[in-house]
């Protein structure tokens, strides 16, 4: 949707001479600040458009002499300019005059001030939906979803979340002070940063830290704690309230917060998110440029605290191919091909097994699959089954029931390939993992995406807890449409990752099933080793 703003023509330059003085020793000599000029610029502004570009925003710049910092008060906002440069967007719909005061503040707190009238005609409204999502039925908290892997990270400005250069694995700033950081968006327009989530309530106790960027952090503040690196953790802050509204210039949703209101990490300046996702019920994905226009910093933020999930809500519901593995004997050859030989036939990651098509070594019996890996001789035998050419798909939810072998160092792996491999190579064709397991760690699984700049040990992938997966069924799911891709377990969602054009998942990739040995993740074999099986009672695909 978009949003129109009817800004009457002003550069306002205004002088206006209040003060007021207290004698006071402390500050020595005490200096009002005098000659107030502010000027207000349209953005966008020209002759074909002499009210603006529609985005509502007005850049206000303040000097005065002796001045050592600025206020602005636009109504029931109020903003902290320490240099005299803010902008603000004015967003009530129909034609409306505000008054805006700019407050000049020198030695000892005296101040002079100064008034402008600014005339806006707005005409956007937020979608409905978003509405909804940001404040439900008249506010909602917000949290760093610090679970999530790449919760947090930076990348070129003007970049694609896949474009990051860096990004927070779960739970790795937890030293930082942003985890227990709350949000509190309220339909009235107002903002609460909650600084310290054990004391919720500011009335009790508002103290608390935050995690910013050295020097730009300054701008809350002098401080004391060292620099790491380019941060300051923990640098302390007393809950605040801003106000916030939402904008869309150039079509891309936008939350705008006053004053110095952020969310996640303090980088200067700015104060505006884009939305980059909002495909994930309760989940933000939200991109902001730091105040010296060096980085473009992502977080991913949530209304839900964490273990408050309802699980997989899935948008498919059409069983499209299926294979439930309920006739005994070799698998169906119109589902199933096979790869052959040792890693050094094209799958290497140092594994030590030679795959083969044997019915020892994969056999459908009592209505399950099973692969398994056996000794032989010094060296190991095992299979990989794969549905390349005979059915490869873009899109769906993809549902494997499996039994995982016990063995240490067995490598057992559920996933999917780009089926242009052969020609773009790996990892630019994509690579999604809905199961893997290493072979010395058999309570926990892996669901992990591979793509340029996110492959091999780099891979964008997180864990999850399954202490009975050698010794029982579990449901292990990809739910893969073109906004989002989320890895599932027993219907807990614990890996989710945002889709775009710019990463290799929005093309036809097929199915694989194997056991490995050895290798990048299987490690060390057991010296007894002699055979162990992954089964697997049904595979299915929804779209």
């Amino acid at each position: 949707m978009n949003k129109i703003f009817k800004i009457s023509l002003l550069t306002l330059v205004v002088t206006f001479f209040f003060a007021c003085q207290e004698e006071d020793q402390t500050f020595g000599n005490i200096v009002a600040p005098s000659n107030i000029i502010v000027t207000a610029e349209i953005v966008g502004q020209d002759t074909s458009n002499p009210n603006g570009d529609g985005s509502g925003l007005v850049n206000f710049i303040a000097t005065a002499n002796n001045a050592l910092s600025y206020k602005y008060s636009f109504g029931a906002a109020v903003q902290n300019a320490p240099s005299g440069v803010t902008a603000f967007t004015f967003s009530d719909l129909g034609v409306n005059v505000y008054t805006v005061t700019v407050v000049a503040y020198g030695t000892g707190g005296v101040s002079t001030s100064t008034t402008l009238e600014v005339e806006v005609l707005a005409t956007y409204a937020p979608p409905v939906d978003l509405l909804t999502t940001l404040v439900g039925d008249g506010f909602k908290t917000w949290r760093i979803k610090s679970e999530q892997n790449a919760h947090f990270g930076l990348g070129p400005v003007g970049g694609d979340i896949a474009a990051e250069w860096y990004q927070a694995g779960p739970g790795e700033k937890s030293a930082t002070g942003m985890y227990d950081d709350r949000y509190i968006f309220n339909a009235d327009g107002t903002f609460t940063h909650i600084t310290n989530s054990i004391n919720d309530d500011p009335t009790m106790d508002p103290s608390g830290t935050i995690f910013g960027r050295e020097p730009l952090v300054t701008e809350l503040g002098p401080h004391t704690e060292t620099p790491n690196g380019a941060d300051i953790e923990n640098y302390p802050l007393n809950d605040y309230s801003e106000n916030w509204v939402i904008t869309a210039p150039g079509g891309t949703e936008t939350i705008n917060l006053t004053g110095l209101g952020f969310i996640g990490y303090y980088t200067g300046g700015n104060h505006k998110y884009e939305i980059f996702s909002r495909a994930i019920p309760n989940e933000l994905v939200l991109k902001t440029t730091d105040g010296n226009s060096e980085f473009d910093w992502w977080f991913i933020i949530t209304s839900e605290e964490e273990g408050e999930s309802e699980g997989l809500q899935s948008i498919y519901d059409n069983l499209v191919w299926q294979d439930e593995f309920d006739v005994d004997g070799a698998p169906d050859p119109l589902k199933w091909t096979y790869d052959l030989g040792t890693g050094t036939d094209g799958w290497g990651n140092q594994e030590l097994q030679t795959y083969t098509n044997n019915s020892e070594n994969v056999i459908v019996e009592g209505g399950s699959l099973k692969i398994t890996a056996k000794a032989a001789g010094g060296s190991y035998t095992s299979a990989r089954l794969k549905s390349e050419n005979l059915y490869e798909f873009t899109y769906g939810r993809v549902e494997v029931r499996a039994k995982l072998p016990a063995s240490q160092g067995t490598w057992p792996a559920i996933w999917s390939l780009g089926a242009n491999y052969d020609t773009v190579s790996w990892p630019a064709c994509g690579e999604m993992d809905i199961m893997e397991q290493t072979g010395q760690d058999k309570n926990t699984t892996l669901g992990t995406l591979h793509y340029p700049g996110n492959s091999g040990g780099n891979a964008d992938g997180n864990s999850i807890a399954v202490d009975t997966s050698t010794s029982e069924f579990h449901d292990y799911t990809i739910e893969w449409t073109p906004d989002v891709i989320k890895i599932v377990v027993d219907n807990e969602v614990f890996h989710t990752v945002i889709n775009s054009d710019s990463l290799p998942f929005n093309s036809d990739f097929f199915l694989i099933l194997n056991v490995a040995m050895g290798g990048s993740l299987g490690g060390t074999v057991d010296p007894a080793f002699t055979e162990d099986t992954m089964e697997i009672e049904y595979i299915r695909v929804y779209q």
